[in-house]
């Protein structure tokens, strides 16, 4: 029996923008130099929601 763990995605610059709070050219920054937790597929950008909350919440800390 395997025990899955559902992915929260957030798909997309901008829907990353939003969650972190910051536009969509500061996001793609972020993104393109890898200081976010994020990968891309294809053309866009995947980020697990958890990931990118702990990620922030280390960084405050």
């Amino acid at each position: 029996m395997s025990t899955e763990i559902p992915l929260d995605l957030v798909w997309g610059i901008d829907g990353i923008a939003k969650l972190i709070g910051r536009t969509e050219r500061q996001t793609y920054y972020l993104l393109s130099n890898g200081k976010l937790p994020a990968k891309q597929v294809g053309n866009r950008w995947v980020a697990e929601r958890g990931n990118l909350l702990r990620f922030f919440m280390g960084n405050a800390a």
